[in-house]
């Protein structure tokens, strides 16, 4: 199943709208701004800033009328990307400093508390072998998230403030 997301100028779906079923790295070429959307199928990560930058955040099936209130953002959603799907298993593992270094812990299954579960002071780097993920800035899945596709991440700091620790991290499965 494809995924299809709409992007409405005003809240309550009001105004212009823009239909996306892909990655938009920039929202603002078809709308002078996003304040609502509607997610009719599939999961997407919205972002307050153009090119996929800035704060994210994980969108469902479902109606957000307002983007300030229902996803925080101070400002309108300005791109998205398409979670793609996942079928089979998910795997990755994390580390302890940046580069591969330092302790090292495999997951395959979510994590509700990086430094009670696996007693690393901090996590700088990781390497997502298999499925997408999302890691918190805090315990317990909250606070700022962060989207991993497969891949390798040398330097998690790059992609957030560099006084940003991690908290917990979870697997964007299909329920």
């Amino acid at each position: 199943m494809s995924g299809k997301i709409i992007f409405y100028e005003d809240r309550n779906f009001q105004g212009r709208s823009y239909e996306c079923s892909s990655d938009c790295s920039e929202i603002a070429s078809y709308l002078s701004r996003c304040n609502s959307c509607r997610v009719e199928s599939g999961k997407f990560m919205v972002y307050d800033q153009p090119n996929f930058t800035g704060q994210q955040f994980l969108l469902t099936r479902g109606e957000y009328p307002e983007s300030q209130n229902t996803i925080g953002f101070n400002d309108c959603i300005q791109s998205c990307r398409k979670v793609p799907v996942h079928k089979g298993s998910y795997k990755m593992r994390i580390y302890e400093r940046a580069n591969f270094e330092g302790q090292m812990h495999e997951l395959t299954d979510d994590c509700n508390s990086i430094k009670e579960n696996y007693h690393m002071s901090d996590m700088q780097s990781c390497n997502v072998m298999e499925g997408y993920w999302l890691m918190f800035e805090q315990p317990n899945y909250e606070g700022k998230m962060f989207y991993l596709k497969p891949g390798e991440y040398r330097n998690l700091k790059d992609m957030s403030n560099n006084d940003t620790r991690f908290g917990s991290i979870r697997r964007i499965t299909e329920s």
